[in-house]
């Protein structure tokens, strides 16, 4: 029996999940948590040799990657198991992987050999760097793409040397674009009554998230170097001071300008040649923002995000994660929300950032357990329950 519905929004959509680690599984998350029946595929346990990739089962990211979904077990290294995979295809509307390239040529599921078996059948597939090319064979990984993509010259400190960004961002973009194209070749199928190979990789997107700083190279050959937390464009913007922490303040443009000037008592900032527009304070930049430390360590920063945001000057504190799921905003929003774990209880995962008025998303499920809905899946696809003994006894299942 299909688990309760995460939401309607995809309700149909059946999706054979084959990823690992944090790009496939952030992908098929967005299909899981709006409804798609997704089964994830897994190894029989003792069969996947070394630590399981993408951490423990039941720790935090496991958890949060995979809730909204069914689970399998299945020997795809067998033949056999290829065999009751390419069964399963044939009532799926979606497979998603995220192997090197040349692993689904290997295993016979490439997409010529699926869209033999269902021409109506998607193939998503994300990789490190492309499916073809002079690096397709390269593994991939987020801080490999960062670095190669670009991300990792403009992040940091001037002159700090390159520097990672805090969270596994050519991952998760590379995963929320493969979803995308997943719900466009949807989209499109309702017109032609085929499917289609969706690719995307992590330099794909990697560099597609660079926008305007790539565009300053691309448009006008200018190479973007590092600013720290100063906006490279939009001066005064940054991270400043205050009596009793640090806060963001953003002051983009002429008029938002003089707003801050005056909440803060420096009127002659609008007056003085070295600042009075946006020219002269980029060039002026370090000498502006040590006055304006000076300025905002008078007050501590809950009076400055007040006073600055009531004057129209875009203005945040700088939170740690535990004061970020305390904030009141936070809170109103729901961005965490609460499924009941079978090993860990009461959990609370992060919920969509999406929100559809007729047809929301939910936490509907826990992540399963390794193999949870194996008899169920196969009895779906017509096995009786002698043969599904007897691919457990052969360790196919």
């Amino acid at each position: 029996m299909p688990l309760p519905a995460a939401s309607a929004t995809l309700s149909g959509i059946r999706v054979l999940d084959l990823t690992r680690v944090r790009s496939g599984p952030t992908c098929v998350r967005q299909l899981a948590d709006w409804g798609a029946d997704v089964i994830k595929v897994e190894m029989p346990e003792g069969l996947d040799a070394g630590e399981p990739l993408g951490g423990p089962r039941h720790g935090p990211d496991f958890q949060n990657l995979h809730r909204n979904k069914r689970a399998m077990t299945l020997n795809l290294k067998a033949p056999e198991g290829i065999a009751i995979f390419r069964k399963l295809v044939e009532t799926a509307d979606v497979v998603v992987e995220n192997f090197r390239p040349d692993v689904k040529g290997r295993l016979g599921i490439d997409y010529e050999s699926l869209k033999a078996i269902n021409p109506r059948i998607i193939l998503a597939s994300i990789s490190g760097f492309g499916q073809d090319g002079p690096y397709a064979e390269r593994p991939g990984f987020d801080q490999i793409a960062q670095g190669l993509g670009g991300l990792m010259s403009i992040t940091g400190l001037p002159g700090q040397g390159p520097v990672r960004v805090g969270i596994p961002i050519a991952d998760l973009c590379a995963g929320i674009f493969c979803s995308q194209g997943i719900m466009l070749a949807l989209l499109e199928r309702q017109k032609s009554g085929l499917g289609q190979w969706v690719q995307t990789s992590l330099l794909q997107a990697q560099i597609f998230m660079l926008d305007f700083q790539a565009a300053r190279w691309l448009v006008d050959h200018e190479v973007p170097k590092q600013a720290g937390n100063n906006h490279p464009t939009s001066i005064p913007t940054g991270v400043y001071p205050t009596a009793d922490g640090h806060i963001n303040v953003a002051v983009a443009g002429g008029k938002i300008w003089e707003r801050f000037a005056k909440v803060v008592g420096r009127e002659d900032w609008i007056t003085n040649p070295n600042y009075a527009k946006g020219a002269d304070r980029s060039k002026n930049r370090d000498a502006l923002n040590a006055e304006i430390n000076e300025v905002l360590k008078t007050k501590p920063s809950a009076h400055w995000v007040a006073t600055l945001n009531e004057a129209g000057v875009p203005t945040g504190p700088i939170y740690s994660i535990d004061e970020v799921f305390a904030d009141p905003q936070v809170k109103h929003l729901g961005v965490a929300a609460s499924v009941e774990s079978p090993v860990r209880g009461k959990i609370e995962l992060v919920s969509q950032p999406i929100v559809l008025s007729r047809t929301p998303s939910s936490l509907a499920a826990p992540p399963p357990e390794i193999g949870q809905h194996t008899d169920e899946v196969l009895a779906e696809a017509g096995y009786s329950s002698d043969e599904i003994a007897g691919f457990r006894a052969r360790q196919i299942i």
